[in-house]
């Protein structure tokens, strides 16, 4: 239970950050004065990103401290074998830029000059307060790559595994469908839901239709498509050694492995990422964000895979799915998400 709430906790804020800024754009398209909705969503961000940005400040000032007094963390009895609570104390610099350079940038991204700049390239109303928001919050999938990186997936494997064998678990199954439940209500929330647009106003904006037989059809064939092309791909990345990562897999065993270890568990891992990342990504975010961006943020959005050739493939994934969105509809995408992820489960389940 204790995940459920703190996955609602994380995502509270931003649902709150876009419900102000949907109050702001209805307020806007009624032709009401709505600028000082609008600068109350704005400043929400604000203090968000000023304090990651003094947090990650303090994390780069508490490094520095540490060359000059390298005796600091035994005189405050915090040093000594693995209890030390900061980890890998050289990855402080990379921590701290991973926080107040990206949240410094989503403050930038809120400036009308900016956000018309952006306009240029991509399907963004640089006057509305829904698209300056989205825009500043994607900053939020750069923090969290960049805090992974410092850490190192490594060592993240590392101390899940630590917490495991200290008997902390988590329930994996449970962790995930609540995860990307709340990634979908966020979605929701975000076209304006409950404030601009009613049920079906909001399912048309996400794309999110009874599939048909065809749609159906296509989402299979594309999904299990996908599968050869992945495994060649993994193939010529191991043979030449480009790419390859030995910590994607540590990592990625340790915050998904029990999903593998059952057919139930692998249909989750399929059925709950479609539901979660397809809406937000494919439908929320594509007919504002583009094409091309849209499947950047998605593969970024995989920490999990650091920079590997890992994260070019979901970017693949990411076009493939885009097009799909386009051609057809977002019920379509989720089809060929959950058939890929739910095909390369059974494959690793069958040892293949």
């Amino acid at each position: 239970m204790s995940e459920v709430i703190t996955m609602i906790l994380l995502f509270a804020p931003l649902i709150l950050i876009m419900l102000v800024a949907n109050l702001a754009e209805a307020r806007r398209r009624r032709e009401e004065p709505y600028r000082g909705v609008a600068l109350g969503s704005y400043a929400l961000l604000v203090i968000f990103y000023a304090f990651a940005i003094l947090i990650g400040i303090a994390l780069q000032g508490f490094n520095t401290l540490l060359q000059q007094q390298p005796n600091l963390l035994q005189d405050l009895n915090l040093g000594g074998g693995g209890d030390n609570p900061f980890g890998q104390l050289d990855s402080l610099p990379l921590l701290g830029l991973s926080l107040w350079l990206p949240s410094l940038l989503g403050i930038i991204l809120l400036l009308p000059p900016v956000r018309r700049l952006f306009a240029r390239f991509i399907p963004l109303d640089p006057a509305s307060p829904v698209h300056a928001v989205a825009l500043s919050l994607s900053v939020l999938v750069l923090i969290n790559l960049l805090f992974t990186l410092g850490i190192g997936l490594n060592n993240l494997a590392e101390s899940l595994a630590a917490q495991e064998e200290a008997g902390v678990t988590s329930n994996t199954m449970l962790s995930l469908w609540t995860q990307q439940f709340m990634t979908a209500v966020f979605a929701f929330f975000g076209v304006g839901w409950l404030v601009r647009r009613d049920w079906g106003e909001t399912l048309q904006r996400i794309g999110l239709v009874v599939p048909s037989l065809g749609n159906i059809i296509t989402g299979i064939v594309l999904g299990l498509g996908m599968v050869p092309v992945v495994m060649v791909v993994d193939q010529l990345s191991a043979r030449f050694n480009v790419g390859t990562d030995p910590g994607v897999d540590a990592l990625t065993e340790q915050l998904l492995g029990p999903l593998f270890h059952t057919p139930f568990g692998i249909v989750t891992l399929g059925a709950a990422a479609a539901l979660g990342e397809e809406t937000l990504f494919r439908g929320a975010l594509q007919p504002r964000f583009g094409y091309i961006l849209t499947a950047l943020l998605f593969a970024l959005v995989h920490s999990n895979y650091g920079v590997s050739i890992s994260t070019l493939i979901v970017f693949l994934l990411g076009l493939l799915l885009g097009v799909v969105r386009m051609r057809a509809n977002t019920s379509t995408s989720m089809i060929v998400h959950a058939v890929y992820n739910m095909s390369l489960g059974f494959l690793a389940y069958l040892g293949v």
